[in-house]
Parts: C-alpha cells; sequence; structure tokens
C-alpha cells in the first residue's frame, strides 16, 4: 500500500522546486518513521500522509503563495486515500494530517499523527538542512542573498527580498518553539541551535567583519 502511494506522490512532485521536491518528502518520512514510533503513532495513517503532505505544493508556488498547499493537498488526496484499506477513522486523520501539517495553515494538527507530521516536516526546515532549503528556496524565487537595508516587517514573500535570512527571521527562528511532540522537541533543540549560530557567522561575512 505504501509503496503505491509513494508512486502517487512522487508522479505530484516531479518537476516540483528544489526546496519542497520529493528528497524533502522523503526526509520528511524519515523523521516520522522515528518521531512515530517514539510516539506510539498509528504508522500506517502517519507514513501515508507524510508522503501526500506536499502534493499541493505546486498550486501555491504558481499561485505565489494565493494557494495554501495543505488546504489544496487534501482536496487532492482525498480520492486516493478513499480507496485505501483503511477504517473510515484512519482515513479521516490521513487527510487531516495533510490539511494540518502548515506551519502558516488555518487548521491547527489535533491527532497524535498529525501533531508528529507537523513536527517532521518543521525539523526540515530547521538546522543544516533548513538553511540549505532556506537559500535554496530563495534562489528560485529570483531573491537577494541578503539586503541589510530591508526592514522586515515591509517585506513580502515571493519577491526579492525574500532571502534566505528574512526566512529566518518571519519563520525559521519560531518553529522550535511551535513542536508538538516531546521527541520533537529534543530533536529542534540541536537544529535550532546550529540555525542560530549560522545566521550569526553569516551577518559577520557579509560584513567583512570575519
Amino acid at each position: 500500500m505504501l509503496k503505491d502511494i509513494k508512486k502517487i506522490a512522487k508522479k505530484h512532485l516531479d518537476g516540483a522546486r528544489g526546496s519542497h521536491d520529493w528528497e524533502h518528502t522523503l526526509r520528511v518520512c524519515r523523521l516520522c518513521e522515528h518521531i512515530g514510533r517514539v510516539e506510539s503513532a498509528d504508522m500506517d495513517v502517519l507514513l501515508i500522509a507524510a508522503c501526500l503532505h506536499d502534493i499541493g505544493r505546486s498550486s501555491q508556488d504558481a499561485s505565489n503563495g494565493a494557494v495554501c498547499h495543505a488546504q489544496k493537498g487534501a482536496q487532492m488526496a482525498e480520492p486516493v486515500v478513499e480507496k485505501l484499506p483503511l477504517s473510515d477513522k484512519q482515513k479521516e486523520n490521513v487527510i487531516h494530517c495533510i490539511r494540518s501539517h502548515r506551519f502558516r495553515g488555518n487548521h491547527g494538527p489535533e491527532t497524535k499523527e498529525a501533531k508528529v507530521l507537523f513536527d517532521a516536516d518543521k525539523l526540515d526546515a530547521i538546522g543544516a538542512v533548513g538553511v540549505a532549503r532556506a537559500f535554496l528556496f530563495a534562489g528560485e524565487v529570483g531573491a537577494m542573498l541578503h539586503n541589510p537595508e530591508m526592514n522586515i516587517e515591509d517585506t513580502r514573500p515571493y519577491s526579492i527580498d525574500d532571502t534566505g535570512y528574512r526566512e529566518f527571521k518571519v519563520k525559521l527562528c519560531k518553529i522550535r518553539d511551535r513542536i508538538l511532540t516531546k521527541e520533537g522537541k529534543r530533536l529542534a533543540d540541536e537544529r535550532h541551535r546550529f540555525m542560530e549560530e549560522f545566521f550569526k557567522r553569516f551577518l559577520k561575512e557579509y560584513e567583512g567583519e570575519r
């Protein structure tokens, strides 16, 4: 069952931007496998949701953020999940996991599986991989390397000012405090510390101080 789901999800992500491509989904799946077992989650629900969580991403990118990829992905996943040999409650949970995984989303994760997926997705946005993805995304939208003159409050996403540092200030630095599971918090602490030190060094090098 999971093998078939991976094929479906991978097809939706063919040609996706590197910051949210199939490799991101695979990393989230691996984190879900680790955290989910520690947290005693329903692994069938969790891994299916993890595979499908970003299938709506292309719609959000094409709309420059106007479309919520979590909401769109949940809609796209419904006919796929409906055919799976799961209970109705499990199917509902899979869709809930997908709909509620977004950091800026309007639907908070309520089930254990949704909380694990939320954490796994956020953990991939911080630490060394998170820093790399922040700059990769900035390149995808044509942003500058850094703009010390910008006021973060006045900048817009998907713009020339949507730099890796802006992403850190408006989102990444806040992720650790949003993590929901005990194991997720443990992993987030180390990743957060690395990321903070990186951006401190980045700013000093940018200004020629180091």
